[in-house]
């Protein structure tokens, strides 16, 4: 019983993290970029969410605007702060990003104060029971199907729809996609809108399970998210997703069997640290 609890917290938390682990690695996969302030984005549509659902009632316009936000405020980052820099070293871009997460942090700061804010009426609170003693809040649950939803959908989108195969091709070999008439910045645009909607999506996720957005929210999601990414094989979305959940189950277990000695946030870097040592391509690296 509690290890079926466990592994239900577990892939809650593991849904979380593939949100925001997919956008970086399709960012990753296209550009090559580790794009840190991508957890600024996370935290951004977590603001928006909190703050149109308390101002219309309606969470479902939370949502769109939190993804809408984030996508757009994603593709600005892309043209200003990466684009210039695409053919400088990766590690210029990298610096650059972590400016931009830096930065965005004290802006969140200074425009929507240190304390954070929470849901007026918090949305999706009441408890729903599966059998077999199991019990979530029906936050979780969406939690969970929306994260299948939309993985299920960028799975489609990718294999099944010409912006998907230019997606695929202009990762393939760029200036072939080009020749091909692919309009390379058309296809980047539309990657960094996706991957940024999807980190909206999260921090509006977490804003309902903790009914509390703050500044510095992102943190720890970014450092995890760059993990995953790394743990699931650079550039692979079915990667990063096995590693999200897997992170997520991990974390569940370790704070009932080692609570006492590490804190959740502390078993997760250990439990990379330990597998990135033996296998540093990551578990499911591809060729």
């Amino acid at each position: 019983m509690l290890v079926l609890e466990l592994i239900a917290q577990g892939l809650v938390q593991g849904s979380l993290y593939a949100l925001v682990a997919l956008g970086l690695t399709l960012v990753y996969g296209l550009l090559r970029i580790l794009h840190v302030a991508h957890a600024a984005l996370f935290t951004l549509g977590g603001y928006i969410g909190v703050i149109m659902c308390n101002a219309t009632g309606s969470l479902s316009v939370g949502f769109a605007c939190a993804a809408m936000v984030a996508g757009v405020a994603g593709v600005l980052m892309f043209r200003l702060a990466y684009q210039p820099l695409l053919k400088q070293p990766p590690h210029v871009a990298l610096i650059a990003s972590i400016g931009l997460f830096i930065a965005s942090e004290e802006t969140f700061r200074i425009v929507f104060g240190a304390q954070g804010l929470s849901f007026i009426s918090p949305p999706l609170q009441e408890q729903v029971s599966l059998g077999g003693g199991l019990q979530f809040k029906q936050a979780e649950l969406m939690v969970m199907v929306g994260t299948a939803a939309i993985i299920a959908v960028l799975a489609w989108l990718q294999s099944r729809t010409r912006v998907g195969v230019a997606c695929q091709a202009t990762v393939s070999d760029p200036q072939m996609a080009q020749s091909f008439g692919i309009s390379l910045r058309k296809v980047r645009d539309i990657n960094f809108f996706v991957g940024s909607a999807l980190a909206g999506f999260a921090g509006v996720w977490v804003a309902l399970l903790n009914n509390l957005v703050e500044p510095t929210m992102g943190s720890v999601p970014s450092y995890k998210a760059l993990a995953i990414i790394v743990l699931g094989g650079l550039g692979s979305v079915p990667g990063t997703l096995a590693a999200a959940l897997l992170l997520g189950v991990v974390e569940s277990f370790g704070t009932i069997y080692l609570g006492k000695f590490l804190d959740r946030n502390a078993i997760a870097f250990a439990f990379l640290i330990a597998v990135l040592m033996v296998r540093p391509q990551g578990l499911f690296a591809r060729r």
